[in-house]
């Protein structure tokens, strides 16, 4: 793999909790226009990953490379508007706030800026149109998950982070993230990265995977080197 192509570059990183190590000496690089699948099971560190990623967690040594530029300590808002989108684990839609306005909140972070919803938005998920007046926290799981994949998209973003979006959300819902997914990866050429347990979801969706274990990446390849093997091995409970 030619590193320099790389969108993203994850450099030999500690990250603790305190005093407390939690990433050891992590190595990844995604590609642009890559779909990326980062599985392990709980605890071992995904999240942590992306959360450093996007600079929500400090990063004790090592570097990393977005664009081929270091952002291993510049502040959040910055990544955002390089063009990095995080959705996290649990949505965090602003219960409070309208659809629209939660969709607005988005294009915030982002150098972008639009008078009103860009209609792809819709393209991709007409449900919203519908409930563009309605409270955020009276959705479903479902929709708000598609809700904060369009808030993502509101910053106009080159790699979205996305941190298990298939989590307590019904079977046909799930069917049609992958798909939209797999739409904005195609159809906008934005790099995706996702934390998932799901493996069949991962291996339909990603095309190579990266797996983490005790805080450290113990296997990587095309997706389809995801063998039962290593799935036993690294993610099996």
């Amino acid at each position: 793999m030619n590193k320099s192509t790389a969108l993203l570059e994850v450099k030999d990183i500690t990250v603790s909790y305190g005093q407390t190590p939690v990433l050891f000496n992590v190595d990844m690089a995604v590609q642009p226009g890559e779909i990326v699948c980062l599985l392990g099971r709980n605890g071992v560190g995904k999240t942590t990953l992306l959360r450093s990623v996007i600079g929500l967690n400090r990063v004790v040594s090592g570097k990393i490379v977005f664009k081929a530029d270091e952002i291993t300590h510049a502040p959040t808002f910055k990544r955002a508007r390089s063009g990095i989108a995080y959705i996290p684990q649990g949505r965090e839609i602003v219960p409070y706030l309208s659809v629209l306005d939660n969709l607005m909140l988005g294009m915030s972070a982002g150098k972008k800026k639009y008078r009103k919803v860009p209609d792809e938005i819709f393209e991709f998920f007409p449900m919203l149109r519908q409930h563009l007046n309605r409270q955020g926290g009276l959705l479903s799981g479902g929709q708000q998950q598609q809700l904060a994949i369009a808030r993502g998209l509101m910053s106009n973003p080159q790699m979205m982070l996305l941190d298990e979006p298939t989590e307590g959300i019904q079977p046909s819902i799930v069917q049609e993230i992958e798909a939209t997914l797999r739409r904005i990866n195609q159809e906008k050429g934005i790099t995706v990265v996702v934390v998932e347990q799901k493996i069949d979801f991962a291996r339909q969706l990603a095309e190579r995977f990266f797996i983490m274990q005790k805080g450290a990446m113990v296997a990587s390849g095309a997706t389809s080197e995801l063998t039962d093997t290593l799935v036993h091995r690294y993610l099996a409970v």
